[in-house]
């Protein structure tokens, strides 16, 4: 329907443009939004607005030449009204918006899906956590917000790749190698003075524990930086077999996990570097080589390589992408936390030096995530016994439920995730409230069968006799998903699903109160039948691209 109406705005400018009644260079990009309100029509456009500064005209004037130019040969239009400053506001028939559920039965699971993204290739590269430690809750929303993302993307014709970045290399393994071999002279009986920086947490012990049980004290007359690096890549693997496993229950699934260490085969990095150097992206000042990101609006230039001679982590992040851009993606699409704004301005400065343009490369910041216990804060501490992990988190409140929390908030805003509140069944828990509505017109369609009703389809019907305001609000919503799922890929919003499925559910919830679907009217039984039936498609199509079941019975 957008498409319908953005050609009807841009046929109607030139037009306008040809006739001299406002002056317009390039037709700039038409933004229609539902509206809030039904007094003001189904969508709104404020195009008008937009034109004014060029045409140097009053923007109400444009809008009313705009309308008066329009040419409906489709005859979709009931109306269209002048607003305030400018605003262009369309009022669909109603005829037409019930045709439109002929593409809904048609399609069925796929209805929703399109090919605007024309086969694209894109890589989604999340989570990436640091083989450290276990997922926390942090993670968690990373992953689903990247998982959406890219079953969104996949639906909406794009082909996607899904990527985990190990940062397998550097200090941090060091560190993590220590921590366990640290760990395992005690269990030896050794009086071990353990730094701050070591990593502190309960699962160290265990790796620890396990060594011993496998190896003994063999490692003791073993040269310390040798059993050190035996150590690292048993935890390493040990950790990250952990995280698979947390994801997997999850229900995320990558296409690759890419070790760091990649990087640096065959002196990778420094080739790259030198690479760079020539063309004077990078230069030396003391010891180290630097990268000039003041040129790309950072606010000061940033090491590559330390004076020690170890290239920074930037240099690895450079390099990598080279390598995803080698790889043929038209677009990479990182999903960061939040901690890393910083880190945008010369991450953007590193693809212009591998020659590419800002919109090869879209960052997704995702913001914190606190922790609630009826309301009340959950210490982030799993001293006292409280988890903060992923896979805790799944096993309390159920797949379904994390991830659908997790998705109930614009990603770059912080989030409140309510233990108890995301367990209840009850219209006060967003997911349980979503998936009682495809289950209650599940329940509906079973009774329909037991009274001897086929479930219609879109020519058994009279959809003239769905005349109530919430019949047609049904309507409506249902045959906006489209649009949803496409604003959805454009923007790298996952969050629009939510916010339009408890619309769609509590528009629903409120005509299944307040009238029969099935009743002695055979033939207004077989047309709410459809509607809901029609609901029910998008409930399931919706859902499934959010990663959560659709039960038929709850």
């Amino acid at each position: 329907m957008k498409e319908r109406l953005a050609g009807l705005l841009e046929n109607s400018i030139k037009t306008c443009s040809d006739k001299g009644l406002f002056e317009t260079g390039e037709i700039p990009s038409i933004e229609l939004e539902m509206t809030k309100n039904a007094a003001h029509g189904d969508y709104a456009s404020n195009v008008a607005m937009i034109l004014a500064s060029s045409a140097r005209e009053n923007p109400r004037k444009i809008a009313e030449a705009i309308v008066a130019n329009i040419t409906d040969t489709e005859n979709i239009l009931d109306k269209m009204e002048v607003a305030g400053p400018g605003f262009i506001n369309f009022f669909i028939g109603k005829d037409v918006w019930s045709a439109l559920l002929e593409e809904v039965d048609e399609l069925c699971d796929r209805y929703g899906e399109s090919d605007f993204g024309k086969g694209k290739r894109v890589q989604v590269e999340f989570v990436s956590a640091n083989p450290t430690g276990p997922l926390h809750i942090g993670h968690a929303r990373g992953a689903v917000i990247g998982d959406v993302i890219a079953n969104i993307l996949e639906s909406t014709g794009y082909s996607v790749f899904r990527e985990y970045y190990i940062n397998d290399a550097g200090r941090q393994m060091d560190i993590l190698g220590k921590s366990v071999f640290l760990r395992y002279l005690e269990i030896l009986g050794k009086e071990v003075d353990f730094p701050m920086e070591c990593y502190q947490g309960k699962y160290i012990n265990d790796l620890a524990e396990e060594l011993f049980e496998e190896c003994g004290d063999e490692y003791l007359a073993k040269d310390e930086e040798d059993a050190i690096l035996v150590f690292t890549d048993y935890a390493v693997e040990s950790i990250l077999s952990g995280i698979k496993e947390d994801l997997n229950a999850f229900g995320v699934v990558f296409d690759c996990y890419f070790s760091e260490k990649e990087l640096y085969k065959d002196d990778g990095v420094t080739e790259l570097l030198a690479e760079l150097q020539k063309k004077e992206f990078v230069y030396e000042e003391g010891e180290a080589l630097w990268f000039k990101t003041t040129d790309f609006g950072d606010e000061k230039d940033r090491v590559v390589v330390r004076e020690n001679g170890e290239p920074t982590y930037f240099a690895a992040d450079i390099a990598y992408h080279r390598d995803k851009y080698s790889r043929g993606f038209d677009k990479v699409i990182d999903i960061w936390g939040a901690d890393h704004h910083g880190y945008i301005p010369r991450m953007y400065a590193g693809i212009h030096a591998l020659g590419k343009e800002k919109d090869a490369l879209e960052i997704i910041l995702v913001q914190l995530v606190s922790l609630l216990r009826s309301g009340k804060p959950v210490s982030m501490s799993t001293r006292g016994g409280e988890f903060v992990t992923l896979r805790e988190v799944v096993d309390e409140v159920g797949r379904d439920a994390a991830r659908y929390n997790f998705l109930m908030r614009r990603s770059d805003s912080p989030l409140d995730f309510d233990l108890e509140l995301a367990k209840r069944k009850s219209n006060e828990n967003p997911v349980y409230y979503v998936q009682y509505a495809h289950a209650r017109i599940s329940s509906i369609m079973r009774l329909a069968h037991s009274r001897g009703y086929e479930i219609p389809g879109f020519g058994d019907i009279d959809l003239g006799l769905l005349t109530l305001p919430e019949e047609i609000a049904l309507i409506k919503e249902v045959t906006r998903f489209s649009e949803v799922v496409e604003g959805s890929a454009r923007e790298l919003e996952p969050h629009r699903l939510t916010f339009y499925l408890n619309d769609l559910a509590s528009i629903f919830h409120s005509y299944y109160n307040k009238n029969r679907v099935i009743s002695d009217d055979s033939e207004l039984s077989m047309a709410r039948l459809f509607l809901v039936k029609s609901v029910r498609i998008v409930l399931k199509n919706a859902l499934r691209l959010l990663g959560v079941s659709a039960p038929e019975r709850m």
